[in-house]
């Protein structure tokens, strides 16, 4: 596995196009002779290992010197989204409920951002009145050092919020209205918000410090917001009959035994079958841009759905979905047949049978999907306004 990399976030894709044009510029460099593990100059050798890694050192020293979050508070408009939904949608949240933020950047990055995309005094589009960004959270936790945050997490300290800079000392005391708190853990955050592990859906956008770790170590339930998901349905609405000559491909290939079995000899020929399985895969693949479909690979899920699907109770290309639910809400997933009960087709029952299969409870009071709706007094209502 030390030949892998995981591309787990946004961030992973400049590292992956900074690394494939390194590789593509030595490649066609004349200096350079080609090898197999790497490129030579002179006394030099570069392995494509230690490339990865230079450019690994280097994405990591860009985030750690804080040059690129210099860089996007210098543009807030081009760098950041900013949605007049947001400040609707937390309020109606924490009338239900609490709401807490946490966060791997500092209170200076976080009040920045946050106070630009809580600014809406300069248009007409704000649904709720306006109001500092930290007054729709109960508790805000910044420098978490995610994924490190959902073990033994560090120490939690108050900051200040006039300077930006941390108390000394561990804080103990109780919750604080509209205090921002730095480091911690998660088992902290449960404690000042006085709530279980079950208790608590959390947000977050990166698979693995977010979902995966809350999920496995503390039992939250989790949301993950995909931004490329969006696309992805684009693609999949558009270009679904590249998805159904696939799957015809898999059934075409699967009648080629259905008369065989282990004593027969034939072989059937199934060479132009996986060309063409091959071809409309990598058809598939390409509509969704140069790296592929981030669900699939043709008829295969990627490592990426896999741990979704285990681990993500909830995922959407926004949070801004939550706005058009209910808070009561129960969100199920579709049923999901198992490779061996896909292979046998159960039969549609008629209206007779129907009832018969039915639980007796409900086949003796009828499916309450279907029943009129009746008022206090047991008559039905009428179809007009009352």
């Amino acid at each position: 596995m030390k030949r892998f990399h995981i591309l787990n976030t946004l961030f992973n894709l400049t590292e992956a196009h900074l690394y494939a044009c390194l590789v593509d510029f030595f490649t066609n460099c004349s200096r350079y002779v080609n090898c197999d593990t790497g490129y030579k100059h002179g006394n030099l050798f570069m392995s494509f290992c230690s490339m990865f890694q230079d450019v690994r050192e280097a994405m990591d020293h860009v985030h750690l010197s804080g040059c690129l979050k210099e860089k996007t508070l210098e543009n807030l408009e081009k760098y950041v989204v900013k949605d007049p939904r947001v400040p609707l949608l937390l309020s109606r949240m924490k009338e239900v409920g609490k709401i807490f933020l946490a966060t791997n950047s500092d209170y200076t990055y976080t009040d920045a951002i946050m106070s630009y995309l809580f600014d809406f005094s300069n248009e007409d589009k704000a649904d709720v009145p306006q109001r500092p960004w930290r007054s729709y959270f109960d508790l805000i936790v910044v420098d978490t050092r995610k994924p490190l945050f959902f073990a033994e997490g560090t120490v939690l300290r108050q900051v200040d919020t006039d300077t930006g800079k941390l108390r000394i000392g561990t804080y103990t005391g109780p919750l604080q209205h509209c205090a921002v708190y730095s480091g911690g853990s998660s088992d902290v955050v449960c404690d000042l918000l006085g709530v279980k592990g079950k208790d608590i859906l959390y947000m977050g956008d990166h698979i693995f410090g977010d979902i995966l770790k809350s999920k496995k170590r503390q039992g939250w339930r989790t949301f993950l917001v995909v931004p490329e998901l969006a696309r992805e349905l684009q693609v999949w609405t558009e270009k679904s009959e590249l998805f159904e000559e696939l799957r015809s491909l898999d059934v075409f290939l699967a009648e080629l035994y259905q008369h065989l079995d282990s004593g027969s000899s034939e072989r059937p020929d199934i060479s132009s079958i996986k060309r063409r399985i091959q071809k409309v895969t990598h058809e598939m693949d390409m509509c969704y841009g140069k790296m592929g479909s981030l669900f699939r690979c043709g008829s295969r899920q990627t490592l990426f759905a896999n741990q979704l699907m285990r681990y993500a109770d909830l995922y959407a290309a926004s949070f801004i979905n939550f706005l058009y639910y209910p808070f009561s809400y129960l969100f199920r997933a579709p049923p999901v047949l198992m490779a061996h009960e896909s292979t046998v087709e159960h039969s549609r029952l008629d209206s007779g049978d129907m009832v018969a299969a039915l639980p007796p409870w409900l086949a003796q009071h009828g499916d309450p999907s279907q029943q009129v709706p009746q008022d206090s007094s047991g008559e039905e209502e009428d179809d007009g306004e009352a």
